[in-house]
């Protein structure tokens, strides 16, 4: 169904400047990638997205191409970003219906609430390999890619050749049944920060946006059962909106950016410096830690008999 573009997108852009450009987006399904994409789509831009869940990935897919008349948006699902060789074959077609690969999302992640002395290693575990390991992967199988637009076309006013990895900024600080998510997380960072070095010179841009507390998404829901209790705590009063976010994708893919590389872009109105990014009250720190209970009444919880709550 299409989005009014006041949901996605600032009228500050102008239309086209990402004609003929082509993203290649992991995490393309969820509500903030999705968004991103979106963005994108409406500037000019053809997309593919990847995902686990196939119906889901080609519906969003569908979705996301009513942004522009006549673009072209795949949806390609069954794809692991931690297996390589699911990802090379998603690269792979997207190259060969697209044409190419201009800029990378790689938005892949998994997470869920729990204190350590719950959290199993391979939670733990499969936490690092979805959002570390997993953008790793697409960044090495897409920068063949990436680097052939840059010698093709890239220049100041038609830019090509970047990346953005979505990340998140418990790790700053720390956050209580957030140790796997943060240590994968600064993991991201630090991978954004050694592309920015080593392909730099080549022309490339790595770039990281850490979303803050963000309303009516996937995660928000997942890990609070009140997600909007901490707004008190947030510098502007208020969570903010996938439409933030996907304002700075374009920012940071636009020829207003070119001379921006190898930074991290906190949006989030401030509030990881006041720790709103944390739980909050529905599991108040320390009580929470020191009770030894379960975390429960969220999606984002550990459920008996199953696996931990990741959303893999």
């Amino acid at each position: 169904m299409p989005v009014d573009k006041s949901q996605y997108l600032s009228d500050v852009w102008k239309d086209g400047i990402f004609k003929d450009r082509v993203v290649f987006c992991t995490g393309g399904n969820g509500s903030i990638c999705s968004a991103q994409v979106r963005a994108l789509v409406h500037l000019g831009a053809d997309a593919c997205i990847v995902g686990r869940n196939a119906e889901k990935t080609e519906a969003v897919a569908k979705d996301i191409a009513t942004a522009r008349s006549g673009s072209k948006v795949l949806g390609i699902g069954h794809v692991d970003v931690r297996d390589p060789e699911s990802l090379q074959k998603a690269i792979d077609q997207c190259v060969k219906e697209l044409g190419g690969i201009d800029f990378l999302i790689a938005g892949a992640a998994g997470n869920f609430l729990a204190p350590i002395s719950q959290l199993s290693t391979n939670a733990f575990k499969t936490v690092l390999e979805i959002d570390t390991l997993g953008s790793y992967n697409v960044t090495r199988l897409a920068l063949p890619h990436l680097l052939a637009s840059v010698k093709k076309h890239n220049t100041a006013q038609t830019p090509s050749g970047r990346i953005i990895y979505v990340s998140a900024t418990m790790h700053y600080t720390g956050a209580p049944l957030q140790t796997h998510a943060s240590v994968a997380k600064a993991g991201v960072d630090a991978l954004a920060g050694n592309v920015a070095i080593e392909y730099g010179p080549l022309g490339l841009t790595s770039n990281v946006i850490s979303p803050g507390p963000i309303t009516r998404t996937e995660g928000s829901e997942r890990l609070s059962v009140r997600p909007r209790v901490q707004n008190k705590r947030i510098p502007l009063g208020r969570a903010g909106t996938v439409k933030e976010v996907a304002d700075a994708t374009v920012f940071l893919f636009s020829d207003a950016a070119t001379y921006v590389n190898g930074v991290v872009l906190p949006v989030d109105g401030g509030a990881w410096r006041t720790g709103a990014g944390n739980p909050g009250r529905d599991f108040e720190y320390p009580d929470f830690i020191l009770s030894g209970e379960e975390v429960t009444g969220t999606k984002g919880s550990k459920r008996k008999g199953s696996k931990q709550g990741a959303k893999l």
